[in-house]
C-alpha cells in the first residue's frame, strides 16, 4: 500500500550562498525522496528559503536596497545551485509570504488561547548608531571570566558562556560603536507548561534517534525548560505581531511555519487540502535538520504544532557537520568550498555519491577527504558501475538485446534478491550500507565481462550471437545498478533509460530483465575525478575568501540565524561497557619530536618489569618532549594497536582540553606504580 509522505529539510537562511556543508542535508533529503517515489509512494520535498531577522535587514542596509529585493536574489541563487546538484524540490516557497503570515497568526492565537504566551522587559544591547537591538553574535568583547579579548557575545574559547551583558568593554560588529543597555518588552511562550507532553514525546514517540533522545533527557528535559523569547522590538525585518504593534516574531517562531505555508501554497497550485498532508493520521512528515537546531525542531517546534493542532514528526532524521581532509572548513584554507564553485571543476554527481557512502542513521560528523574523495569516486562508479556498460555499449547498438535472458551464472537473480536489504538500508537512512551493498554487486558483475572478452567477440563473425547474449548480460547487470543506484544517481539511471530505450521509473525494474530491443548508442557517461580539479577548486575559494574579507565588511552567519546549540551526545554506554576500558599507570621512558607530523610526540612507555609500549600522542603543541621524561601517565592499555606512517601506535594517553596548546594530560599520584589499574 502506497505511502503518503511529507519531507522537509531545513531553510537555508537567506543571507549567503550555498555552500557544500549545506549540500550534506539537501542531498541526504533529496535521496530519501527520490527512494520513496521509486518505491511507489506519494512523496513531497518540501522547503524555502528563511528571510527575516536582523541580518537580513543589515545586509540590505549596507548593500542600499530593500530586504525584498535581496531575498529574491537569493532564492533564485540557492534555487540555481541546488539544481545544479541534481535537488529536486516539489515546492519551494519563502518564509517571507502572504501564507507564511497567515498561519502565523493561527499558531500564536492557539498559543494565546492556551494561556502560553508570558510579557516581561528585558534588559539587552542597543547599537546607538545602528539603531538597532544586538542579537549575541552581533557582540563581541572581553571575556568576563578568562580576559581573552575580541570573544563572541555568549560564549569564549576558554569555554566560559555568559550573556552579552556580562562582556567587558563590548563592541558591535555592525557598526563598531560601543553598545548601550536598553529595556524593551519581550514576549515568550512558557513551554515549561508543555513539559510533560515533550517528555513523553521525546522519550516514546520513536520519532528521535536514540541518541537524540538521551541527550534532550539529560540535558533538558531533566530540569524546567526555560521561557522562549520569541519576539524582537522594532527595527526588525519580519512579521508584527498583531497584538503587540512595535514588536515583530522573532525568525526561528516563523521559519519552521514556513514548512506549512510552503506545502499551503503547493496545495493552492494542486487544488488539493493542507489537512491532507500536516493534519491527518494518513501523512508522516519528515524532518531532516543538522545537529545545530536539533533543539529547535524536538522541543520547540513539536510543543508548537501540538498547541495548535498539526501533526507531530514521524521521523525527525538529524546529521552531523561536514569536515574537509580532518578539519572543520574554513575560508582561509578554501574548504568552505561554494556549489557554485565546486560545479566549475567536479561533476555534481561524484558529491552525491561520496556523501552517500559517509551517511548514516546516526548523528556523526563527516569527512570529505580530497584523495579519498578521487579514489572511491573513480574506482566504484568509473572503474565498476560505469565500466560494466562503456565495455560492452559500443558493441551493443550493433547487436541489440537477445530475445531471451541468456545464462549468467545467476548473477542476475542474486542481485535482484538483494533489493530488499538495498531499499531497507535507503528507508532507514543507512546510505552508506546500500553503497556497500551496491558495489558488491558491481565488484560480482565486472567478472564475468572480464572473462567473456567481448572485444575479441567482435571480431570474430561466427561470435556474433554469443557476443549479443554477453551484451544483454553485461547491460542488465549494469541497468540493475542503475536502478539501486537511482536515488544518489539519477543522472545515471536517465543516462541508462536512454541508452535502453527503458526511462527508470520503478524500484521494482531491478527484478526483471529487459530482452529483445535495441540499444541506442553508447555515450560517455562520467569522467573520472582529478585531484588537480580539486586543488584548484580549494585555490580558487580562498581567492574567493581573499576578496570578500578586502570588500565591505557584510554580516555572515552559519546555516542557522542563531549561535549553535551543543551537539547532541553519542549513544549512552554501560557501565559493562566502560569497565572494558583498561586504564594503567604508566611512566615515560622517553619522549621524541616526530618531524612528519605537526601535532604527534612519539612517547616510550613503561607498565612495570620489562614491558613497554610505544605511543604517538597529539601533544605536541603542549609538552616539550624533555619535560615529559619521567612522568607518570594513564594510559589506555588495550586500545587496538594503529599502524601510522610514522610507526606503530600501542594505545593512547589519556589527556584533557580544547586542543592545541591547551591539552592536560591526566594526572597520576607520584606513589602509584606503573601497570596498576585506574579505577
Amino acid at each position: 500500500m502506497s505511502r503518503r509522505l511529507l519531507v522537509t529539510a531545513a531553510l537555508p537562511y537567506a543571507n549567503g550562498p550555498i555552500h557544500i556543508g549545506h549540500l550534506v542535508e539537501y542531498l541526504q533529503t533529496d535521496i530519501w525522496v527520490r527512494f520513496q517515489k521509486l518505491a511507489g509512494n506519494r512523496c513531497l520535498y518540501i522547503c524555502a528559503d528563511d528571510t527575516h531577522g536582523t541580518a537580513i535587514m543589515i545586509r540590505a542596509r549596507k548593500e542600499g536596497r530593500s530586504e525584498l529585493e535581496l531575498i529574491g536574489e537569493m532564492s533564485l541563487s540557492h534555487q540555481r545551485d541546488f539544481a545544479g546538484f541534481g535537488i529536486e524540490f516539489d515546492h519551494y516557497g519563502s518564509t517571507h509570504s502572504e501564507e507564511n503570515r497567515t498561519i502565523c497568526h493561527h499558531f500564536w492565537n492557539a498559543l494565546r488561547e492556551q494561556d502560553l504566551i508570558a510579557e516581561r522587559s528585558v534588559e539587552q544591547l542597543f547599537d546607538p548608531e545602528a539603531e538597532t537591538f544586538l542579537a549575541d553574535r552581533f557582540v563581541r568583547g572581553t571575556c568576563p571570566k578568562c580576559g581573552r579579548e575580541d570573544q563572541a557575545g555568549d560564549n569564549c574559547t576558554c569555554g566560559h558562556t555568559y550573556s552579552p551583558t556580562d562582556l567587558i568593554n563590548p563592541v558591535s560588529t555592525l557598526s563598531g560603536a560601543t553598545p548601550v543597555l536598553k529595556e524593551s518588552p519581550h514576549l515568550f511562550v512558557q513551554l515549561e507548561k508543555l513539559h510533560s507532553f515533550l517528555s513523553d514525546w521525546v522519550a516514546k514517540s520513536g520519532a528521535l534517534q536514540s541518541e537524540t533522545a538521551n541527550y534532550l533527557q539529560g540535558h533538558f528535559l531533566a530540569d524546567e525548560l526555560r521561557d522562549w523569547d520569541v519576539s524582537r522590538p522594532a527595527p526588525y525585518f519580519g512579521f508584527e505581531i498583531p497584538d503587540a504593534p512595535g514588536n515583530y516574531w522573532y525568525v526561528w517562531f516563523d521559519a519552521p511555519i514556513g514548512y506549512i505555508a510552503s506545502t499551503q501554497q503547493w496545495c493552492d497550485l494542486h487544488g488539493e487540502k493542507l489537512s491532507d498532508w500536516w493534519q491527518s493520521d494518513q501523512c508522516e512528515v519528515h524532518h531532516f535538520i543538522g545537529k545545530d537546531i536539533t533543539y529547535f525542531h524536538t522541543l520547540f517546534w513539536p510543543g508548537m504544532l501540538k498547541t495548535a493542532g498539526y501533526s507531530l514528526p514521524t521521523k525527525v532524521h538529524i546529521h552531523g557537520f561536514l569536515n574537509v581532509d580532518g578539519k572543520k572548513m574554513s575560508k582561509r584554507d578554501g574548504t568552505l568550498v561554494k556549489a557554485e564553485t565546486f560545479l566549475k571543476y567536479v561533476d555534481p554527481a561524484a558529491l552525491r555519491y561520496f556523501y552517500a557512502t559517509k551517511l548514516s542513521a546516526r548523528v556523526e560528523d563527516l569527512d570529505l577527504g580530497l584523495a579519498e574523495f578521487t579514489e572511491k569516486v573513480n574506482s566504484d562508479l568509473v572503474g565498476k558501475v560505469v565500466n560494466l556498460a562503456s565495455r560492452v555499449g559500443k558493441f551493443a547498438h550493433s547487436t541489440g538485446l537477445s530475445e531471451s535472458y541468456p545464462d549468467d551464472g545467476g548473477l542476475f537473480a542474486a542481485a535482484a534478491a538483494k533489493g530488499d536489504a538495498i531499499a531497507e538500508a535507503y528507508e532507514q537512512g543507512e546510505y552508506a550500507k546500500a553503497m556497500r551493498l551496491i558495489m558488491e554487486l558491481a565488484d560480482a558483475a565486472n567478472p564475468f565481462v572480464e572473462h567473456a572478452k567481448p572485444w575479441e567477440m567482435k571480431k570474430d563473425a561466427e561470435r556474433q550471437d554469443e557476443l549479443r547474449d554477453v551484451c544483454t548480460v553485461a547491460l542488465n547487470l549494469f541497468r540493475q545498478l542503475a536502478v539501486y543506484l537511482a536515488p544518489v544517481l539519477p543522472s545515471l539511471a536517465k543516462d541508462c533509460g536512454e541508452l535502453l530505450n527503458d526511462p527508470i521509473v520503478s524500484w521494482e525494474q531491478s527484478q526483471t530483465p529487459l530482452v529483445g530491443r535495441g540499444v541506442a548508442k553508447f555515450n560517455r557517461m562520467m569522467d573520472r575525478v582529478q585531484l588537480e580539479d580539486l586543488e584548484k577548486m580549494i585555490e580558487e575559494s580562498k581567492e574567493e575568501a581573499a576578496a570578500e574579507s578586502d570588500a565591505t565588511p557584510v554580516p555572515t552567519f552559519n546555516d542557522s540565524p542563531e549561535p549553535l546549540q551543543a551537539e547532541p551526545l553519542a549513544d549512552e554506554i554501560t557501565i559493562e561497557d566502560f569497565m572494558k576500558v583498561d586504564l594503567r599507570v604508566a611512566r615515560v621512558l622517553s619522549a621524541e619530536h616526530v618531524p612528519e607530523a605537526n601535532k604527534l610526540l612519539k612517547l616510550t612507555l613503561g607498565l612495570g618489569g620489562d614491558e613497554t609500549r610505544q605511543v604517538f600522542a597529539g601533544i605536541k603543541a603542549a609538552y616539550e618532549p624533555e619535560k615529559l621524561v619521567g612522568r607518570l601517565v594513564v594510559m589506555v592499555a588495550n586500545l587496538q594497536p594503529r599502524k601510522m606512517r610514522f610507526g606503530l601506535s600501542e594505545g593512547m594517553v589519556t589527556a584533557a582540553g580544547p586542543g592545541g596548546a591547551e591539552v592536560f594530560i591526566l594526572g597520576v599520584d607520584e606513589g602509584a606504580l606503573p601497570g596498576q589499574r585506574v579505577h
